[in-house]
């Protein structure tokens, strides 16, 4: 892991996102790149009437400065930091640096149990998460030693989420965390016997050519299956795989995906599939 991303609206959350990154970055020897979008459209920047190319230039030379201020921290010393100021809100140019930069995730903050709607402005970092390419976390405390030792990647064990797997493994790996894989039996039509459901997750282990021990738990619904098991575990941080532009919402079915990442009470990461 070389960069992380974390964008940063200078609220207690993002400081909780800016310290998770700090604590990996010492770790992986990674830079962090603080990135700052300002709330000026296109249209105030490029207006000659009402709107002033200097007034411009002040707000982000008062962005500059306060941005500066946030990350004079201790937590920070001795680590790489780039800061970085866009000048208005389009959540496709943090893909763009993350592509320019070859960054390997993204760190966002979130406020609790109001989930991704209360994060920064509107639903902000759900776009993150539909236009990023890389691992997106979010987090909602503060934890100053951020480690992962256990880690849960739920999944609807299909084809299409072979690709978020295997990133999850990598990222299992590169972070030295023990990888639980668990598939989620509910009642109702999509309830499984024992049987039917290893067949369908050995096929899928077959496909991704892994040997990976898969845990089969059963509740009422995907999403207390999730929180529950990973509970049970201790698990440091849950990963869920998403469809990118079609957002978190997409996730196994319905809103499942955002009620995890809303309820959780650790970390919770997305894999592009």
């Amino acid at each position: 892991m070389k960069t992380i991303i974390v964008p940063v609206d200078f609220s207690e959350q993002s400081e909780y996102a800016l310290k998770v990154a700090a604590s990996l970055a010492r770790k992986q020897k990674a830079e962090i790149l603080v990135l700052h979008m300002l709330e000026l459209n296109e249209a105030m920047i490029t207006s000659s009437e009402g709107f002033h190319p200097e007034q411009t230039v002040f707000l982000l030379k008062l962005a500059e400065k306060r941005l500066g201020e946030f990350l004079n921290k201790a937590y920070l010393k001795g680590i790489k930091i780039t800061p970085v100021i866009k000048h208005f809100k389009v959540f496709g140019e943090v893909n763009d640096i993350a592509e320019k930069h070859n960054a390997d995730m993204i760190i966002m903050g979130s406020h609790g149990s109001d989930g991704l709607k209360e994060i920064f402005v509107g639903s902000n970092a759900e776009k993150v998460v539909r236009y990023s390419e890389i691992p997106v976390l979010v987090v909602k405390s503060e934890l100053p030693d951020f480690k992962i030792d256990d880690f849960v990647f739920a999944c609807n064990f299909k084809s299409e989420s072979l690709s978020a797997f295997q990133k999850a493994r990598e990222f299992a790996s590169k972070l030295g965390a023990k990888l639980h894989m668990v598939y989620i039996n509910t009642p109702g039509d999509d309830f499984l016997s024992t049987q039917d459901a290893y067949e369908k997750i050995n096929k899928y282990l077959e496909m991704a050519g892994a040997g990976q021990e898969v845990t089969i738990y059963n509740d009422y619904s995907v999403e207390k299956g999730v929180l529950n098991f990973s509970e049970s575990i201790h698990a440091d941080l849950i990963g869920i795989p998403t469809h990118g532009r079609k957002g978190l919402s997409h996730f196994f079915m319905g809103s499942i995906g955002e009620d995890i990442t809303n309820h959780s009470k650790v970390p919770v990461i997305t894999f592009k599939i």
